[in-house]
């Protein structure tokens, strides 16, 4: 059966067709064509689909569509309790998944309420109480919230985990464990994940029933659209290849503009985001010691242009959606092989071409083929010519000024010739004839004096002198 060219085919109702329509909507996406019927029949479902490949229509759609029979316009909160949960592994990607979900049931009596960690509980609280038939939570928060019974998962029917293989990477089990326990026995479930691995397998069996396995692309797979690059370089180099890079890869060999950079660390992520800045470059950084205001100031100024350059880390970064993303560079190749995958899945989406260029030092060439030999594919490994001196990579504490003593002086400023040394300092030490063998006086023993006897001191049992 081919796939639908529109979704009058799913079946949907009117207020949501018009929504989509709205959002300018028009072609359902692989994903979307194969989720929606199979969620709207009550099955569970295993999907295996990157960040902006259309998954949350997939499954957000047909959910609403199957509230609908009980959405009530009453302001009472009692008729709104929480009937689809959405569990998400960071605040970036909860946050655009309601913004989302806000937007489709816009025309409906449906309420979405939105909780997330790093932020005041109390707008949270109000919202939870009111009444939400759908919650999109990550999992710490909703635990936090629950602890205080803000919320009810007692009539949860359907609960959906997004990129649950990021959840077991962020050590989110236990928690997930503890939120599906309280969840009713029957439920309609839905996992979706970027890759599959043993461990992701292992949870889906605990966690669904009979799933449908849905698939838009190879297991572990990279967008075809999507140009992968790699340059070989020395530590020292890599600093100088990026700025390279960003100068000389846009349109027409011009400059890059709108550039996702990863790294491994958050030392190195404010770091190289300093470096950037200092060559001109308008960036930012967002890793895990920011707070939630600003890594979502920095995401505004990279979605507006306002910010060319945004260096991230894996966990900051996760869950990212930024459609007409065009260039991710990993400035350090990821430590786990399928962090390439949710990296490059950044760019080219929706149909659009991508481009994606991965530095490599000898020291990461086994970590590059381990990523070969996940995606099934063999990297053309290139060297960069570079136009700008390479310098030796700088640590964080170096990044500070020079000392006056360490600092390179000028002519006009060098230091005065020392004062000569008489060769006397110099000589080896040796004793003087008049004093071999002479001995020095006793020193003088003070007389006594008239009329007075120095008195006599006597130790004490208790280790005092007696007087």
């Amino acid at each position: 059966m081919s796939d639908p060219k529109d979704f009058t085919h799913f079946g949907l109702d009117p207020l949501i067709l018009s929504a989509i329509t709205e959002m300018g909507y028009a072609t359902p996406t692989p994903i979307q064509a194969k989720a929606i019927p199979i969620v709207m029949k009550g099955l569970d479902v295993m999907g295996a689909a990157q960040t902006g490949t259309g998954k949350t229509a997939g499954f957000a759609l047909p959910i609403i569509q199957k509230l609908l029979p009980h959405a009530s316009a009453s302001m009472s909160p009692a008729r709104h309790p929480v009937r689809a949960l959405i569990l998400a592994p960071t605040r970036e990607l909860a946050d655009q998944t309601a913004d989302n979900v806000k937007k489709y049931i816009a025309k409906t009596p449906l309420r979405c309420a939105l909780v997330y960690g790093g932020v005041d509980m109390d707008p949270q609280t109000a919202a939870l109480r009111s009444g939400a038939e759908i919650l999109v939570a990550t999992p710490g928060r909703l635990l936090d919230h629950l602890q205080q019974k803000n919320t009810s998962l007692s009539q949860v029917q359907i609960v959906v985990l997004d990129e649950a293989d990021r959840m077991l990477d962020m050590g989110f089990l236990p928690d997930i464990s503890r939120i599906l326990n309280l969840l009713p026995k029957q439920r309609q479930s839905l996992m979706f994940s970027a890759t599959f691995s043993e461990e992701i397998k292992k949870l889906a069996a605990n966690f669904l029933q009979d799933p449908q396995l849905i698939e838009v692309a190879r297991r572990n797979a990279t967008a075809d659209n999507v140009t992968q690059e790699v340059v070989k370089l020395h530590e020292s180099e890599k600093v100088a290849a990026l700025l390279e890079l960003l100068s000389t890869r846009g349109p027409d060999g011009g400059r890059l503009t709108q550039v996702l950079v990863f790294v491994n660390a958050k030392i190195e992520c404010r770091r190289l985001a300093r470096q950037l800045q200092k060559a001109g470059i308008n960036a930012d950084a967002i890793h895990g010691d920011k707070t939630q205001d600003e890594r979502m100031k920095a995401l505004e100024g990279f979605k507006t242009d306002t910010i060319e350059v945004l260096v991230a880390t894996d966990v900051a970064a996760r869950g990212l959606d930024i459609v007409e993303l065009p260039v991710v560079i990993n400035y350090d190749v990821p430590f786990a092989a399928e962090d390439y995958i949710h990296r490059i899945g950044r760019t080219g989406r929706a149909g659009m071409s991508g481009l994606t260029i991965m530095l490599m030092t000898g020291s990461e060439e086994r970590a590059v083929a381990a990523i070969e030999k996940l995606t099934k594919q063999k990297f053309e490994i290139r060297t960069l010519q570079l136009t700008r001196p390479a310098h030796a990579e700088r640590s964080e504490r170096s990044d500070r000024p020079a000392r006056r003593d360490a600092m390179e002086r000028r002519p006009d400023r060098a230091y005065s010739p020392a004062p000569p040394v008489d060769d006397f300092f110099s000589r080896p030490y040796e004793p003087g004839v008049s004093t071999v063998g002479e001995q020095p006086p006793p020193p003088a023993q003070p007389g006594p004096v008239a009329g007075k006897e120095k008195p006599v001191r006597v130790a004490a049992l208790l280790g005092g002198v007696k007087r």
